[in-house]
């Protein structure tokens, strides 16, 4: 009995080593969303300044669009920026744009620096939108359709690969379905 005693934490320690092992095989990107196929939920922004429009989830509706969450406290967002800039000029697809918890005036003076890829901005400083959204950090791209059904949701960094693969191929195909 003694002996056994003495292999427990070995026996413990191997089960959760292998219970963590499998969980590092799965991709952080592809957390799935309760939204996917339904309504975009009903939302109104304000907007982060006087020369960009707000937001609403009506925006959205007749025709596909990306929705994009990103903030200017968010080291990824910038990394992401320069591409959000490429899709938006090469015209394929509006990109809308959710400030997620930035105090006023950051969102608006952060595009300013970095350039504005977004048709409108809307500003959720208390989060609420972003909850009702099911984000869990920033960036999060949501493709939305012409019904403005949530279609796909990417979290994290939208990178040439990401988009060249797995979302421009999805954006081509809704905007092709939605003119049949």
């Amino acid at each position: 009995m003694s002996r056994l005693v003495l292999f427990l934490p070995l026996v413990l320690f191997a089960v959760m080593a292998v219970y963590f092992g499998m969980g590092l095989r799965e991709d952080p990107s592809e957390i799935p969303s309760q939204l996917i196929d339904r309504e975009l939920p009903a939302f109104d922004l304000p907007a982060i300044s006087g020369d960009v429009e707000g937001l609403s989830n009506t925006d959205l509706v007749g025709q596909v669009s990306l929705l994009n969450v990103f903030g200017s406290w968010c080291p990824p967002c910038a990394v992401e920026h320069p591409m959000l800039m490429q899709i938006a000029r090469s015209g394929v697809v509006p990109i809308y744009g959710i400030d997620w918890k930035d105090p006023p005036g950051a969102g608006s003076a952060w595009l300013e620096r970095n350039g504005n890829p977004y048709q409108r901005v809307g500003d959720d400083a208390s989060g609420r939108t972003a909850i009702d959204l099911g984000i869990t950090g920033a960036p999060e791209t949501f493709i939305i359709d012409h019904l403005g059904r949530v279609r796909y949701r990417h979290v994290g960094v939208i990178t040439e690969q990401v988009w060249t693969d797995r979302l421009r191929p999805l954006v081509e195909h809704l905007q092709a379905e939605a003119a049949e």
